[in-house]
């Protein structure tokens, strides 16, 4: 979330004025990168942690192939960072903000 769009709005505020239509699509963009179950997953697998693609693949029973092409979109959006160690690749999740937004649409639908 942008600046611009904490400052119009809080948690118990609503935004005096709508923010940008560009700011808009690309919140709707990112909500979009949550429509897809394997992807929440793989988020969720990162969750305190750093995983290769085999972890990944293995912790959501997905295949490595199908991890891999998630895992483009994520790093896409900015919800994975990764850091190579050798030939390796671990993955986690780009910052706390990403933690934030599963826990608060978890608790959002457990309500």
């Amino acid at each position: 979330m942008t600046e611009e769009l904490q400052e119009q709005s809080t948690a118990n505020e609503t935004p005096e004025e709508m923010p940008d239509e560009e700011l808009l699509y690309d919140l709707a963009d990112l909500f979009k990168i949550f429509s897809d179950t394997t992807r929440i997953k793989i988020l969720y697998a990162l969750m305190g942690r750093e995983l290769s693609v085999s972890d990944i693949a293995e912790a959501t029973e997905t295949s490595q192939s199908a991890v891999s092409h998630q895992l483009r979109i994520l790093k896409q959006s900015r919800l994975v960072k990764f850091r190579r160690d050798g030939r390796n690749i671990n993955y986690s999740l780009a910052d706390d903000h990403v933690y934030t937004m599963l826990n608060q649409g978890m608790s959002h639908i457990c309500e």
